[in-house]
């Protein structure tokens, strides 16, 4: 205690501070209390200290430091009130810009003093004003994922809310062979609006991303929309079965307490006859990271054209022979572009015939996440080792390719 009280002693002579202020001092010392209590008990100390000495106390009242800023504590926490109260929330934490000489002030004093025990003047801040906050309005506070952070600057008393987005599961059936997964911004003018897009800024005018995204844009009052899927099928392949598992944000929505079940309707309505969606639910950042992370297996269904006569006997042939083959595939001509250039090993799972014709077949496929369908039937000029084309000794290529299942094990069904 009696470091406590010399450290005091010292910094009261350095320049006067408030309760705040001095208590702040020795924060990491003498647990247990608030700054405010701890300073006026250490300020006692002091004064008893003094007056043994027959030395005096500063008369000034005016604290040095902070400026008297902890007097509009309850002005700062109902402005903070008023700002959340345009928003739903049930979580929140409280964060401050303070003048930056009010900082190099506490950063002498402890240059003075130490200020190795001290708390910084922002935490202080913080924790009193969400105090106040948490106790009119009934809300808690979250140090670890609130869903909104208010900020205020302490020099003018403006509050600014830094919302947290808000996540949504679900799975997508896509039934148009004419719409890309997510938004496609037009290659010409990276989205401004031009000629080739006619003003639109996108390549393709609607996506999966936009048919959801735009729905539950407005219903959150939200300011973007960003679409996180477990991989994407090609723009001119279906996705069908229970669909692709998927995580919707919609940053800095004003509504976070959405109606999922209402929603599925609203959503599935707007992509009659291109797309729909089930199974919403409410998701997590954490959850994104899993999706995108993840590798599940995929079943396709694949119309194959065949450049040429063959019988059925050599077709099961080739099929049985592909089926657990381990290939290699070289980046895909079509998407060189804008992929890294590399070899890849992929095991086509299994691989059965279920339609014949002399120029025209259909293949099931079980595949290893990432392979290339199409170049593993067509060959992709060489590029895909084995290949099914190589096999069969003719040219194949696919016409018509739809992803049947996505083998999602930790969210089947």
């Amino acid at each position: 205690m009696n470091d406590i009280i010399d450290r005091a002693d010292k910094a009261l002579k350095f320049q006067y501070l408030c309760d705040h202020c001095l208590g702040r001092l020795s924060a990491h010392v003498d647990t247990g209390t608030t700054d405010v209590e701890r300073g006026r008990s250490v300020r006692e100390a002091v004064a008893r200290e003094r007056a043994a000495r027959n030395e005096d106390m500063p008369e000034t009242t005016f604290c040095w430091l902070c400026e008297d800023m902890f007097q509009e504590l309850e002005r700062f926490a109902q402005e903070t009130i008023e700002k959340l109260g345009t928003i739903e929330y049930d979580t929140f934490l409280i964060g401050t810009r303070v003048d930056p000489a009010v900082q190099d002030r506490e950063e002498r004093l402890w240059s003075e003093v130490g200020g190795e025990k001290a708390e910084p003047i922002k935490a202080e801040l913080n924790r009193e004003i969400g105090k106040i906050v948490e106790r009119r309005t009934g809300k808690e506070v979250d140090f670890k994922s609130p869903d909104v952070v208010a900020v205020i600057d302490t020099r003018f008393g403006h509050v600014e809310l830094d919302i947290a987005p808000i996540f949504i599961y679900g799975r997508y059936r896509k039934f148009s062979r004419e719409i890309p997964q997510t938004r496609w911004p037009c290659r010409v003018c990276q989205g401004k609006g031009c000629k080739r897009c006619d003003n639109t800024g996108k390549m393709y005018q609607n996506s999966v991303q936009e048919i959801i995204g735009n729905v539950v844009l407005k219903e959150a009052e939200g300011a973007d929309h960003f679409f996180h899927g477990m991989g994407r099928e090609d723009i001119d392949a279906r996705m069908l079965g229970t669909g692709r598992p998927f995580v919707l944000e919609i940053s800095e929505p004003r509504k976070r307490h959405l109606d999922l079940e209402a929603l599925t309707i609203l959503v599935n309505e707007n992509g009659a006859g291109e797309a729909d969606f089930s199974g919403l639910r409410r998701s997590t950042r954490d959850e994104v990271r899993q999706i995108k992370a993840a590798t599940p297996d995929k079943v396709y269904l694949a119309e194959v054209k065949v450049h040429g006569k063959v019988n059925k006997g050599r077709v099961n042939e080739v099929v049985q022979s592909l089926s657990q083959a381990r290939i290699t595939q070289q980046t895909p001509t079509r998407v060189a572009h804008r992929r890294a250039d590399l070899a890849r090993e992929r095991e086509i799972h299994d691989l059965q015939l279920m339609e014949f014709a002399e120029d025209r077949l259909v293949l099931q496929l079980r595949t290893e996440s990432g392979t290339y369908v199409k170049e593993f039937v067509s060959g992709d000029n060489g590029r895909t080792v084995p290949s099914f084309s190589a096999a069969l000794g003719f040219p194949c290529e696919v016409t018509a390719l739809d992803v049947l299942q996505v083998i999602d094990t930790n969210n089947e069904g």
